[in-house]
Formats: C-alpha cells, sequence, structure tokens
C-alpha cells in the first residue's frame, strides 16, 4: 500500500491536482480510516480536515504527505496549492465521495494527511524549567482536550501528558479544537504508572484541582518544576492519582456551581501559572 501511495504521488505533477474517483484508491482508504479510528495511519499519518487546520500546519512546519479537495472545492484548492509545495501529493475527489469521508456534517472541501510531531517523556522532561505541564487524567469530551492544547500553549506550558481514559489527540474535534496547537506543543501518550514515577524523579510538584476543595488559586506557589493534573469530566481524578497528589487547588467560584468545565478550569489555572511566573 505504501508503494502505491509513492508511486501515485511521484505520477502527480506539482501543482496539478489528480482526480480520483473510485472509493478504493489506497490513500482514501488511509484518510477514511484514520479519521474512523481517530489514530495516525500505518505511515505515522494523521487526517485532518478543513482550511485553517491546514494552514496551522503548514505554518508549523509539518509535513503535510496528502491533500484531498472535493470537486465543488476547486476555486479553494487554487488558493492551497501554491502554500502546499511540490512534495504533497494534491487529489480531487467528487463531492458525494468527499463527504463519506470526513467527519464534518458541513465540510469546507479540504482534508489532509500530515505527520504530527513526535516526542519521548525524556524529551518533555527536559522542558520542566519552561513552565508547568498538564497531565489529562482520563478526559474524555474532545472539546475539553482541544481546549486545554490550546491554552497549554497560549499560556506557556513545558508541554501535555495524556494518560489512559483520555480521549485520543487524533479525534478531529480534538483537532479542531486545538486551533493548530497540536502542530507545535510538545505532547506525549502515557500511563500514569509510568508517568508519575518519571516526574518524581524529575523533582516536579504534583498538582491536583479540585472544584471547591483544596488550596485557593491565589495562594498557590508556582515554583517550578510543577506538573497540573486535570482529572475525568464527572469522576475526577481517580482515588489512586489523588494519593500521587502533593497539593489540591481550588478555583473560587460561586457556591451553588457544582463545577466548571474542564477546558475551562484548565485555562483558568494556566493563566494564573503565567501570570505569577511573570
Amino acid at each position: 500500500m505504501k508503494k502505491q501511495a509513492t508511486a501515485a504521488r511521484t505520477r502527480n505533477p506539482a501543482g496539478r491536482l489528480r482526480p480520483v474517483s473510485g472509493r478504493h484508491n489506497p490513500r482514501l482508504k488511509e484518510l477514511r480510516l484514520a479519521f474512523r479510528r481517530a489514530e495516525p495511519t500505518a505511515q505515522g499519518e494523521t487526517a485532518i480536515e478543513g482550511v485553517k487546520l491546514l494552514e496551522e500546519a503548514l505554518r508549523s512546519g509539518r509535513h503535510v504527505e496528502s491533500v484531498f479537495f472535493s470537486e465543488s472545492a476547486r476555486p479553494l484548492a487554487e488558493k492551497l496549492l501554491p502554500q502546499v509545495g511540490a512534495r504533497t501529493e494534491t487529489l480531487v475527489l467528487p463531492d458525494a465521495l468527499f463527504r463519506s469521508i470526513v467527519p464534518s456534517d458541513a465540510p469546507q472541501g479540504v482534508a489532509a494527511l500530515v505527520k504530527l510531531p513526535a516526542f519521548s517523556a525524556a524529551q518533555l522532561l527536559d522542558r520542566k524549567g519552561d513552565g508547568p505541564f498538564v497531565v489529562a487524567a482520563g478526559l474524555q469530551d474532545p472539546g475539553n482536550l482541544g481546549t486545554i492544547l490550546r491554552s497549554a500553549e497560549a499560556f506557556g506550558a513545558a508541554g501535555v501528558f495524556l494518560t489512559e481514559g483520555t480521549v485520543s489527540p487524533y479525534n478531529s474535534k480534538v483537532l479542531r479544537g486545538s486551533a493548530g496547537s497540536i502542530f507545535r506543543l510538545p505532547w506525549l501518550r502515557i500511563s500514569s504508572a509510568e508517568l508519575i514515577p518519571l516526574l518524581r524523579a524529575g523533582g516536579v510538584h504534583l498538582l491536583a484541582t479540585s472544584s471547591h476543595q483544596g488550596t485557593p488559586l491565589p495562594q498557590i506557589s508556582w515554583t517550578l518544576p510543577l506538573a497540573i493534573f486535570i482529572g475525568n469530566e464527572g469522576a475526577g481524578l481517580s482515588h489512586e492519582l489523588k494519593r500521587e497528589m502533593d497539593e489540591t487547588l481550588a478555583i473560587p467560584q460561586a457556591a451553588p456551581l457544582e463545577s466548571l468545565n474542564a477546558g475551562v478550569a484548565a485555562s483558568i489555572v494556566l493563566y494564573e501559572a503565567a501570570r505569577n511566573r511573570k
């Protein structure tokens, strides 16, 4: 399959759209499967959709392997092709075929297979003096994770760890919600059983977040190295993880409100950490 895709790209002249009408095309199969599984292809390519995400991938220096346009998006293709570059395969599909592959209900007519950056635990831990880490521990809502990735980059986080039970970072809603931050921010999927000892060995202070109980946010010391744990939207952190924490913080809020959205809470904490560092 990889050889077939490579040959197809070789036959495609730079700046030209290659028509594809059959759903059995190898690259279309890879795109469809990557969207459906919310995981990379065997070659490590991630499926993305939409003009904004494609432009962010290119602006971030990510290599885009293939770009797929719908027939009705040919005018859009003419605008984007100069940005894509000669090394990228560009294909145009019938509108109905394109809609059957992408997850969006109102597609913009462009999708792509792109390679995301890969980081090791050691590479992330080397950044522990640059800002706090964020640990998404069992987050299940893709919108929340997308927001956290975006806020982590905006407020200078050193990186994001994604532990078991957390929604796939390759989910189309996560990718869209990150607004391109996933192309630039160091992140890693890792089990909490492996992560906690690594953080401990690195002298990282482990900070849990809670709705109402804990040290009030304004009283927290933001001395690095620091890891901020964001738990599941409904259940919060597991009891096992709670026992590992050095401190719990609480965001002051009106008493009748049960809790904040996980993405909003993480954004507030990250902003406060950034404000205090400055």
